[in-house]
C-alpha cells in the first residue's frame, strides 16, 4: 500500500519509440495490480508516472507490460524500467533491452541476477524455464556446410529474430556503404580504362578514396624486407608466426646451400630462428575467376630477429615438397630483386588467405556467433553468465548472416576476387576447425606455444597479454559474486547445458580439441568466459583493423594470384609480377571490400562502455568500473609507447576495440 513511482526508458535508435498505447502491470510477492496510464513511448525519453496503489504488493517481482497495435503494430524498443515503492522498498530495476511488438504480454523479471534454484519461490524458476523453452523455438541452430561450426538458422537477415537485428542507424549505414563503396569501384575501374597495367606505379590509379597514414607507409615500403617481417608479428594476421626450435622438416636445401644452412642453424642456436608455415594452404583447390584460373601455394617463411630486434626473412620455399615433383626452390634475399620480391608476394596471398579464413572467420566470427546462438538458448535473462555475455554478442549473428550472403555464398566475393573462392574456402575452414583447439584461443597458452612471450617488438603479444588480465580479473570479479564454490560450479544444471551446448553441438564434438564439456570449478568457468569476452572483443580488433592499413595497397597482400607459382628465378621479369598480381578489377574489389568491413563503425561501442545496465546488483557496477579504469590505463600506456614508435600499434588500444562482434 503506497504510493510508487515508475519511470519507462525507451531506447535511442531510429524508430525506437512507438504510437501504439503500452499497458503496464506491477508484480509483487504479494499480488499484482495494473497500472492506469496512457503510455505512448518517445524515441530516447525517459517517462515518469506516479501511482497510488492501495494494496500491499510486497517486494516487486515482475512487471508485465503489452503493446496494444490499432491498424499498425509499430514495434517499441524498451530499454528499461525502474519501479521505486513506498520507503520500505528500494528502487527495483526491470531491464528489457529489447522490441516490443505485437499483442502479447512481456513478463520482466526484476533485474538481480540469480542461478537456477536461488530463490525457495519456484516464480523466478517457473520463468526461467517459459524464457527458455519460447528461446529454442526462435533460435535455432543450422549446419551451413558440413564439417563447419553450426550458426543461427537464417537465410538472410531479415529471418532473424528482431532483438539481434541491426538497430535502423545501423542498418541504413552498412547498406550505404556498400553502395559507395560499388560506385568507388566502378569509377576506379573506368579511370583505369585508358592507362596501362604493367607496373606497380599503375595501382596508384586505384590507391585514391579511403586511406590513412600508415597504408600510405605500406605503399611506399612494402618492398622492404623489415616491413615483410614486422607484419608477421604486428600486422593484421600476427598469429602465424612462432620461434623455431628445429629445422622444418620440409625445408629441404640442396646441394650448394651450405652457407644457409649454417647461418639457420647458428639463429637455431641463439633462439632467434622464427617461422611462417602456410601447409594448411596445401592441396586447396583453387578458384576460377571468369573463366581464369587462379593458384595457391602453401609457403614457407624462415625468419630470422637481428640484434636490433628487426625480424627480417632469410628464406622462402614457396611450395613444400613432393615426390611427384622437383625440390622447390629456395628464393633469398640475394636473388635477383624481382625474384625475391615474388616469392614475398605469395607468401603475402597465402598469408591473406589464412587470415581472413582461418583467423578472421572462424576464429572469431563463426566462434562468437556460436557462443551467441548457445548463450540465447541456454541461460535466462536472470542468469549472470547471460548478464555478463550479452552486450559481446550485439549485432553478432546479423552481420555473420550477411557475411554468408554476400561474401561466402555463391557469386559472392570470394568467388568474384579471391583465390580461395569458388568452394577451397569451404575446404579451408574444414581443415581449420579440425585443427582448432581451446588453447589457441588463449593468448598466454598461444604465445607460449608458439615461442613468442618476451618477444622484442612483439606489440601484438604484449598488448594481447596485458587485455587478457585486465578481462579475466573483470570476469572472475563477476563470476565470484554469484558462485561461492566449485561446487555451486558444477550444480548448476544451466551453465552445464550451455557448456555442452558450445563444445558437442555448435562446435561438433570439439572436446578431443580441449574445450570443456563441463564446468569443474570457478577457475574453470572464469577460463572459458575469459576466452569468450575476449575472442569477441579484443581478438577480433586486432585481427579486424589491420585490414585496412595492410590490404589497401593490395601488392602488399594480394587476394589472388592469377599465375602459377615461379619454378626459377632468373625469368622472373616484371611482367611476371604484374601478371601473377590481381587485375584491376580484383584489386578495386580488395579495396572497397577491406575498407567497409575494417572501417570504425558510427555506431561503434568501445570495450567494456556498454549502456546497457543488465546486472542491478552494486558490487556487479562496480567491478564493471574497474574494468573501465584498467582499461582507461592501458590506453594510457600503449599511447605513450606508441609515440615513441614510427609505426605504432593500435589494435588494441581499448578506446579502438568494439564490444561485440559487429561488421
Amino acid at each position: 500500500m503506497g504510493r510508487y513511482r515508475i519511470r519507462v526508458a525507451t531506447g535511442a535508435a531510429l524508430f525506437a519509440g512507438s504510437h501504439n498505447r503500452v499497458q503496464l502491470w506491477l508484480v509483487g510477492a504479494r499480488g499484482e495490480t495494473e497500472l492506469e496510464l496512457q503510455l505512448l513511448p518517445a524515441r530516447g525519453q525517459e517517462e515518469e508516472f506516479e501511482h497510488d496503489i492501495p494494496e500491499d504488493l510486497g517486494p516487486l517481482q515482475f512487471v508485465k507490460l503489452r503493446k496494444h497495435h490499432s491498424l499498425v503494430d509499430n514495434a517499441w524498443f524498451c530499454d528499461h524500467i525502474t519501479v521505486q515503492g513506498p520507503v520500505a522498498f528500494q528502487e527495483a530495476t526491470f531491464p528489457c533491452y529489447s522490441w516490443v511488438q505485437a499483442d502479447s504480454v512481456l513478463c520482466l523479471p526484476e533485474g538481480t541476477a540469480r542461478l537456477a534454484g536461488d530463490d525457495a519461490l519456484d516464480v523466478f524458476q517457473k520463468h526461467r524455464e517459459k524464457e527458455l523453452k519460447e528461446r529454442r523455438q526462435i533460435y535455432c541452430w543450422a549446419t551451413q556446410k558440413e564439417g563447419l561450426p553450426l550458426t543461427i538458422a537464417a537465410g538472410c537477415e531479415d529471418d532473424l529474430p528482431a532483438n539481434m537485428r541491426f538497430h535502423e542507424e545501423k542498418r541504413l549505414d552498412f547498406e550505404w556503404t556498400l553502395k559507395a563503396g560499388a560506385l568507388e569501384m566502378v569509377l576506379k575501374h573506368v579511370y583505369t580504362l585508358l592507362s596501362s597495367w604493367n607496373r606497380f606505379e599503375d595501382f596508384d590509379h586505384i590507391f585514391w578514396g579511403q586511406k590513412n597514414t600508415l597504408a600510405e607507409k605500406v605503399r611506399q615500403r612494402w618492398q622492404d624486407d623489415e616491413l615483410f617481417g614486422y607484419q608477421f608479428l604486428n600486422g593484421t594476421n600476427p598469429m602465424l608466426l612462432r620461434r623455431c626450435t628445429s629445422l622444418p622438416s620440409r625445408l629441404v636445401l640442396p646441394s650448394g646451400m651450405e652457407e644457409l644452412r649454417t647461418q639457420l642453424e647458428k639463429e637455431l642456436q641463439n633462439s632467434s630462428l622464427f617461422e611462417a608455415d602456410f601447409i594448411l594452404l596445401d592441396g586447396i583447390p583453387a578458384n576460377v575467376i571468369r573463366g581464369e584460373k587462379q593458384y595457391l601455394a602453401a609457403p614457407l617463411v624462415m625468419l630470422k630477429m637481428d640484434t636490433s630486434g628487426k625480424l627480417l626473412p632469410m628464406v622462402i620455399q614457396i611450395q613444400p615438397p613432393s615426390p611427384s615433383s622437383p625440390t622447390p626452390p629456395l628464393f633469398l634475399p640475394s636473388d635477383p630483386p624481382l625474384a625475391w620480391l615474388l616469392a614475398k608476394c605469395w607468401a603475402r596471398n597465402s598469408d591473406f588467405q589464412l587470415h581472413q579464413l582461418q583467423y578472421h572467420l572462424l576464429n572469431t566470427h563463426l566462434l562468437a556467433e556460436v557462443i551467441a546462438v548457445a548463450t540465447m538458448r541456454c541461460l535466462p535473462g536472470l542468469h549472470p553468465v547471460f548478464k555478463l555475455l550479452i552486450p559481446h554478442i550485439r549485432y553478432t549473428m546479423e552481420i555473420n548472416t550477411r557475411g554468408r550472403t554476400q561474401l561466402l555464398s555463391d557469386g559472392g566475393i570470394f568467388d568474384k576476387a579471391v583465390s580461395t573462392g569458388g568452394g577451397g574456402h569451404v575446404h579451408l575452414l574444414r581443415r581449420a576447425l579440425a585443427q582448432l583447439t581451446y588453447c589457441s584461443l588463449c593468448p598466454p597458452n598461444n604465445l607460449a606455444d608458439r615461442g613468442l612471450l618476451g618477444t622484442p617488438g612483439a606489440l601484438y603479444a604484449c598488448d594481447a597479454l596485458r587485455l587478457w588480465e585486465i578481462t579475466a580479473r573483470y570476469v572472475e570479479g563477476i563470476i565470484h559474486l554469484f558462485y561461492h564454490g566449485d561446487d555451486v560450479v558444477r550444480g548448476d544444471p544451466e551453465l552445464q547445458a550451455w557448456c555442452r551446448e558450445i563444445t558437442e553441438v555448435g562446435l561438433c564434438q570439439a572436446q578431443n580439441r580441449g574445450f570443456p564439456i563441463s564446468f569443474q570449478s570457478q577457475n574453470q568457468l572464469c577460463h572459458f568466459l575469459t576466452m569468450c569476452v575476449f575472442t569477441c572483443t579484443a581478438q577480433h580488433g586486432a585481427i579486424n583493423q589491420g585490414q585496412l592499413d595492410w590490404y589497401a595497397w593490395v601488392p602488399n597482400a594480394p587476394c589472388t594470384m592469377r599465375m602459377p607459382p615461379p619454378t626459377t628465378k632468373e625469368d622472373v621479369t616484371m611482367a611476371t609480377v604484374m601478371g601473377s598480381l590481381p587485375d584491376v578489377r580484383q584489386a578495386c574489389l580488395q579495396m572497397v571490400v577491406t575498407w567497409h568491413l575494417a572501417r570504425r563503425q558510427p555506431d561503434m561501442v568501445p570495450l567494456g562502455h556498454h549502456k546497457e545496465k543488465y546486472f542491478s546488483d552494486p558490487k556487479a557496477k562496480s567491478i564493471l568500473n574497474q574494468f573501465q579504469t584498467d582499461l582507461e590505463n592501458l590506453e594510457r600506456e600503449i599511447t605513450a609507447r606508441n609515440e615513441q614508435l614510427d609505426l605504432p600499434y593500435e589494435y588494441l588500444k581499448p578506446s579502438l576495440i568494439e564490444n561485440s562482434i559487429t561488421i
